[in-house]
């Protein structure tokens, strides 16, 4: 299972920082999110970035995790030589993310 399948994401970026905001489907599912977006996961889940921190603000009335990921945007949107490695690509690629039974407890 994908946390795509649990979640859909919302994203910005500005200058070197990019935000992606994490959004369950059902409110049921909002603390298993809380325990499957840790600083290390996530960071592990985006290893091709040079991230140098990621902050993490739960939402619990929106149901949502944001996250503010630092250094991840390669000197930001207009420097980067990168090809569209920007909010809405690292969105998709954080739902990628493999879940398993053992995230559910």
């Amino acid at each position: 299972m994908r946390l795509g399948e649990l979640a859909h994401a919302r994203t910005g970026d500005k200058g070197d920082t990019s935000q992606i905001c994490v959004f369950v489907h059902h409110q049921a599912d909002y603390p298993r999110l809380l325990r499957l977006l840790t600083a290390p996961r996530v960071s592990a889940q985006l290893c091709g970035l040079s991230v140098e921190r990621v902050e993490i603000y739960p939402l619990p009335g929106l149901g949502a995790v944001n996250l503010v990921l630092h250094g991840a945007l390669s000197g930001g949107v207009t420097r980067s030589l990168a090809l569209d490695a920007h909010g809405k690509t690292l969105g998709m690629q954080l739902l990628d993310m493999e879940i398993g039974e053992d995230d559910n407890a």
